[in-house]
């Protein structure tokens, strides 16, 4: 099989949905601290179901359960350093198993979420912890998950929902250092004057431009971002960055960490516009159910 910077480079690739919220939709407690991660130890085989319905679906990525897999999250639960290798490795095969029962051949990516998804506040929507914790500090927390991911076979690193760019140094660093394929995808905004931003409020397009000369990576993008606001970071993003461009917003509903419950109304968005502006690995993000991809690779075909 043809690798997916090989396919990113040749056409369109439709990634999932939001892995963690379609367990929420079927059922699954995923209100702890370990989010989704929980499940790779407690419900595995509904993880495998999962990911088979965004297979089915249309998705030929599969985005693992580990978004919120850390070493020290899972310590925190209680989970040693043993089985916490365990349970990122299992995510991996898990994400295979689900392709393969769907009858579907595609690749796996590895979600590797940023410092704040372990801190479980919802700071990974703002970046303020990165006046506390430094760029050093980021690697260090960041390095022996990627290994372990990277080790368990994945096809690419999945480097998500970043907020700031001292994250994307770090990861960087990192990344070049372990010479493993992967994306980095930030979650944006795009304020009354047009300008795309981290969440942070750097602007995207210096922070995309830092992967340019980065062999490792292979697309740059946004995720977990408004519909509303795809094309414009889009644009921003290629133009940057030279690589292919990571399209995966969610519903287009937001998430209130302190009432934890979504609000506002879901939606795809214009996916022809994603692609008219460069978009080459789309698919969605929280709240993106296996219909919803569905229409989004029924926009591509």
């Amino acid at each position: 099989m043809t690798t997916l910077a090989e396919a990113l480079r040749t056409g369109v690739v439709v990634a999932d949905g939001g892995l963690s919220t379609e367990l929420e939709f079927r059922g699954h407690d995923v209100t702890s601290s370990l989010w989704s991660a929980r499940l790779l130890r407690d419900d595995p085989e509904a993880v495998v179901a999962a990911h088979a319905a965004f297979a089915r679906a249309g998705a030929q990525v599969a985005t693992t359960a580990s978004y919120q897999a850390s070493f020290p999250g899972f310590a925190a639960a209680g989970i040693d350093a043993a089985q916490a290798r365990t349970l990122m490795a299992r995510s991996v095969q898990l994400a295979r198993d689900g392709l393969a029962q769907a009858g579907q051949d595609g690749w796996v990516a590895a979600s590797v979420g940023p410092y704040g998804a372990f801190l479980a506040d919802g700071s990974e929507y703002t970046g303020d912890y990165v006046e506390r914790v430094s760029v050093a500090e980021l690697r260090a927390f960041h390095r022996p998950r990627l290994a372990v991911l990277a080790e368990a076979g994945a096809d690419v690193l999945a480097c998500e929902t970043l907020p700031a760019a001292a994250e994307v140094e770090a990861l960087l660093a990192e990344l070049a250092e372990l010479g493993m394929p992967a994306w980095l995808s930030l979650t944006s905004t795009t304020g009354p004057d047009g300008i795309a931003r981290t969440r942070r409020g750097e602007a995207l397009a210096e922070v995309c431009a830092m992967a340019r000369d980065v062999e490792e990576v292979i697309a740059v993008g946004i995720n977990c971002t408004d519909p509303a606001g795809v094309a414009a970071a889009v644009e921003v993003a290629a133009a940057a960055s030279g690589k292919p461009v990571v399209a995966c917003p969610n519903s287009g509903e937001v998430w209130d960490a302190a009432a934890r419950r979504w609000t506002g109304r879901p939606g795809v968005g214009d996916v022809s516009g994603w692609l008219a502006a460069g978009a080459r690995l789309v698919g969605g993000c929280c709240r993106v159910r296996p219909d919803d991809v569905r229409a989004i690779a029924d926009a591509v075909r």
